[in-house]
């Protein structure tokens, strides 16, 4: 059988307002807990409690959620901030960034991939594999 190797590379991840889109679920998991509250005595006598409580776990759930998305953005940005920093940096210097060995095609090596490259003789050379998923 002949292995699947893909016609195109992987789209971009879909970037959006995590923070946010977050939040309203949390927002709509309490609503919902809170919403249900008064027909407790109802659910409880058909058997249905566990709607009650799952509002309630989505909620606790959506918390650590925010939590974590908004960690994930703290650090997006100061990487992306500092990123722009080293590309001040490097740029004002003019030697092409922190060590790195700019390519033809502007992309930067750093320099254990420029002395690996440079160390590479003939007969090393790797056959190039299709990247898998």
């Amino acid at each position: 059988m002949a292995k699947w190797i893909p016609k195109h590379e992987a789209p971009e991840p879909l970037e959006g307002p995590i923070v946010p889109t977050i939040i309203g679920g949390t927002i709509l998991w309490l609503v919902l807990f809170v919403v249900q509250l008064p027909f407790y005595g109802w659910y409880e006598e058909h058997g249905h409690t566990w709607w009650v409580w799952t509002c309630l776990a989505g909620g606790g759930l959506g918390f650590i959620g925010i939590y974590y998305v908004r960690r994930r953005d703290a650090a997006i940005n100061r990487d992306a901030a500092q990123q722009a920093e080293a590309g001040e940096a490097g740029g004002a210097g003019g030697a092409g960034g922190a060590g790195g060995t700019e390519t033809g095609d502007g992309a930067e090596v750093g320099e254990a991939e420029a002395g690996e490259a440079d160390t590479a003789e003939a007969g090393d050379v790797e056959e190039a594999r299709p990247a898998t998923n």
